[in-house]
């Protein structure tokens, strides 16, 4: 069986007298896609958040290629090679697609901050943001303003800035919100080829989606995972049944 790439072992987290996550154990491997569904206010952003560093544990640890990180910050695990898609994206809808890359591929080289202009010129910086655009097909649109962009490809262009971090596992959050069903199906097809590069932790309302991508699927309610296991043992489950999927399946 692959090493897991990224795991975490009894997350906890309260808020006051609400527990948001109890004692969450799960695994990311590589090639993976690990699929968390639930229903609105079970936990999934919260738990996410712990995994990213927003939001620190009360017990329990995160591990990232066996590296004990749930002590550090947002920026030393984005550094590691934890890369984060939000439901809202955070781009810089004024600059080019291919600015807001370069960018990110200044941040993830950990070189200090410079004037714009000269930025641009940096052959190796601009070097790796075109690769990154090539890697999710919007090489095209390189010189449009971010604000240009459909729904879809802004999401893909966020990828983008991600994988210049080169990126050792992705923690997507609702990557399909605000998609229609023909995006939907291109983000589909999208992240089935992005697992290459890197495994996905998924965080999605949309089932067509968790069914037609997910290796593996853990179901949160009310902080607690309730059920782990294939998208077949998944359907099957009555717990999962009652408390989320209903006559979905």
């Amino acid at each position: 069986m692959p090493e897991a790439v990224l795991s975490t072992r009894g997350l906890t987290k309260y808020f006051g007298a609400v527990v948001a996550s109890e004692n969450i154990s799960l695994e990311l491997k590589l090639g993976e896609i690990h699929a968390i569904i639930g229903p609105n206010g079970a936990g999934k952003s919260t738990l996410i958040s712990q995994i990213c560093g927003n939001i620190r544990p009360d017990l329990g640890s995160v591990f990232l290629k066996g590296a004990d990180i749930t002590k550090t910050s947002v920026r030393f695990r984005s550094r590691a090679g934890l890369a984060r898609s939000f439901q809202i994206s955070a781009l810089a809808m004024e600059d080019t697609v291919l600015q807001n890359v370069v960018l990110g591929a200044l941040g993830a080289s950990g070189q200090p901050w410079r004037f714009f202009n000269s930025v641009m010129s940096d052959a190796h910086l601009k070097g790796t943001a075109l690769s990154a655009l090539e890697s999710v097909g919007l090489t095209s649109v390189a010189h449009k303003r971010a604000f240009e962009l459909s729904h879809g490809q802004r999401r893909q262009l966020e990828i983008a800035i991600a994988l210049t971090l080169k990126p050792k596992a992705f923690m997507m959050d609702e990557p399909m919100a605000g998609l229609g069903a023909e995006g939907s199906s291109r983000m589909t097809r999208f992240l089935n080829g992005l697992r290459e590069k890197a495994p996905i932790l998924l965080v999605e309302h949309d089932m067509d989606a968790v069914f037609a991508l997910a290796d593996r699927i853990s179901v949160l309610v009310y902080g607690k995972i309730i059920a782990s296991g294939s998208v077949s043992e998944i359907r099957k489950d009555q717990r999962v049944r009652e408390a989320y999927l209903g006559d979905y399946c």
